[in-house]
């Protein structure tokens, strides 16, 4: 995939989507990002031409906590562009405690699984009229502390933050496995686990307890490198289904291959 791809970045204003954008940018792709926060998003954009002066760069609001605002960003993006190359299903958070979406869901499960869901559904008419299209969803080694709740899925009494992200993560690589078996052949559908990467996503984690992690953690830029190869690079031709890390070899739980549950969440979803 050398000639310039339209590619998609959901959460590209900051941390591992925004240098994945960067390095996209540098190869010459047109790049549309998908942000919460505009301004942001235009600092972002500005950061992105200094080290892409020709990029195209092109900004959407979405909300992910609102499906409104989900289907809104679809329809804006369908309309500028009936074509779409590469989705990248990037943006997520991890809050300490229990939040809610605007239609009532627990917020992890809610922003990071229930509404790329939705903004893949939407968009998946401009995938399709790609040649050859890929959708990337980020999933986590996290996924092995999560369990398919049918029941939490607009919160829980006793709320575990972790439990909340790793079941959304357990979604996130069901649903890339489930696409990758119900779309077309040309649509490819892969998930990875970027690593434990110094971003944004642990901001509301307690300050001393952040710097400790940050130890631990690899750049956004080389998880960027893994992502953006796996959105354009030649090696990713023809594959689909499946889920790497940036890390190297990936253990997978084993829940995470239940068909029944997963198209059980497909059809709840």
């Amino acid at each position: 995939m050398n000639s310039s791809k339209t590619v998609m970045v959901t959460g590209g204003n900051t941390g591992i989507g925004l240098a994945t954008a960067k390095l996209l940018a540098q190869q010459g792709h047109r790049l549309i990002l998908a942000c919460r926060d505009m301004e942001k998003a235009e600092r972002a954009r500005q950061e992105i031409s200094t080290v892409a002066p020709k990029a195209e760069v092109f900004l959407y609001a979405l909300d992910l906590a609102k499906l409104d605002s989900v289907r809104a960003c679809a329809s804006a993006v369908m309309n500028d562009f009936p074509q779409l190359d590469v989705l990248i299903n990037n943006a997520g958070l991890v809050p300490t405690k229990q939040q809610f979406t605007q239609e009532g869901f627990e917020m992890q499960f809610g922003v990071n699984y229930l509404g790329p869901f939705l903004l893949t559904h939407l968009l998946l008419p401009a995938l399709e009229k790609a040649p050859e299209a890929r959708i990337v969803n980020l999933s986590s080694i996290m996924h092995h502390f999560g369990k398919i709740d049918f029941e939490s899925f607009r919160g829980k009494p006793k709320y575990s933050s972790i439990g909340a992200y790793g079941q959304s993560k357990l979604g996130n690589l069901m649903f890339s496995n489930e696409l990758a078996k119900r779309l077309p052949a040309h649509v490819l559908s892969n998930a990875v686990h970027p690593g434990g990467v110094d971003s944004d996503i642990y901001r509301e984690l307690p300050k001393p307890v952040h710097a400790v992690l940050r130890l631990f953690l690899i750049s956004t830029e080389r998880a960027g490198r893994y992502i953006a190869n796996m959105a354009v690079g030649d090696g990713w031709a023809g594959r689909t289904g499946e889920f790497k890390s940036a890390h190297g070899p990936l253990p997978v739980a084993a829940r995470s291959r239940d068909r029944s549950i997963s198209e059980k969440l497909y059809a709840e979803s």
